[in-house]
């Protein structure tokens, strides 16, 4: 078996996250995305490899040098190839969190798959861009408005 390298680490999160992304492009409303991607599985399971990575290689006796109080400090963080990997699996758990609300959202708004892919494909690749392009696509179908309760 292969030694676990921040190389090896990168190419398997980014392989472990293409499927997801696929499915919520492609089949958002199929039963296997459900279960496997909008149900919060997939984003734990990368939330749980930054963690292993956290905890065996920024905390403890092997921690970084660098941190988050000053552009600097955050420069010499990542130099560090486990911080970056870290940062790295971060970013595609957080990015496909976002991915998961946009479609969850449009589902609840009614607005077609096909209408939503280009803000998912954005969010993958340069996720802010994607949110930005995905709050003006939401304006296109207002949210569904509760049912209003009969007075007692």
């Amino acid at each position: 078996m292969p030694a676990f390298t921040p190389d090896l680490v990168f190419s398997l999160t980014n392989a472990a996250v293409l499927p997801a992304w696929l499915l919520l492009v492609v089949a958002p409303r199929w039963g296997l995305t459900r279960r496997l991607v909008r149900s919060g599985l997939w984003p734990l399971l990368l939330a749980a490899a930054y963690a292993a990575l956290i905890l065996t290689h920024y905390l403890g006796p092997h921690a970084a040098a660098g941190g988050f109080g000053s552009l600097a400090e955050v420069r010499t963080l990542f130099e560090d190839p486990w911080a970056l990997t870290a940062g790295w699996a971060h970013y595609l758990c957080f990015d496909l969190c976002v991915g998961l609300w946009e479609v969850r959202d449009a589902e609840r708004r009614g607005l077609p798959p096909l209408i939503v892919a280009p803000a998912l494909l954005l969010t993958f690749l340069v996720g802010p861009v994607g949110l930005l392009l995905y709050a003006a696509l939401r304006q296109l179908r207002p949210a569904p408005q509760p049912a209003a309760q009969p007075a007692a």
